[in-house]
Order: C-alpha cells, then sequence, then structure tokens
C-alpha cells in the first residue's frame, strides 16, 4: 500500500485520520507518517490495510494505468 492509496481510501470512505488510526489499532502519528511516505514496519502497514479492506476498500495494482483504490461493488450499491 502506498501514501497515496492510504489518502485515497480514506477519502472515499470520508475517514479522517483519527478514524483510520482507531480502526488499525495504530496512533494517528503513525497514519500521517505512512501518508507522508516513510517507512513503517510491514506488521504496522497490514494492519492499516486491513481496517480499509473492512471498510470496503479495494486496492488496486500497479496494471499499466497506475496504483488506486475503489469501494468494493457491495458497498457502492448500499450508498
Amino acid at each position: 500500500m502506498l501514501a497515496v492509496q492510504c489518502k485515497m481510501a480514506r477519502a472515499a470512505i470520508g475517514w479522517g485520520v483519527r478514524d483510520l488510526a482507531k480502526e488499525a489499532g495504530v496512533s494517528p502519528d503513525t497514519i500521517a507518517r505512512l501518508e507522508r511516505g516513510e517507512e513503517l514496519k510491514a506488521s504496522t502497514i497490514e494492519a492499516i490495510r486491513s481496517a480499509l479492506e473492512a471498510a470496503g476498500i479495494e486496492f488496486i495494482p500497479e496494471n499499466g494505468g497506475g496504483v488506486g483504490v475503489r469501494l468494493r461493488k457491495d458497498n457502492c450499491e448500499r450508498g
């Protein structure tokens, strides 16, 4: 997960830094560090990614068009 993906994911689900930090079990400073592009432990990144995925985010890998995120289809249909 890249810094920009974290920012895009939060925007897509309407979460602030504190919301994501709470759901991932990390500090808001940890989220800020990730979004500044600082290196974090793999387990910390996985916790953040898992929280976002549980909220309905899908991560899109680099496939010629650049990395990104999207809402899972079931989340879009509810919204």
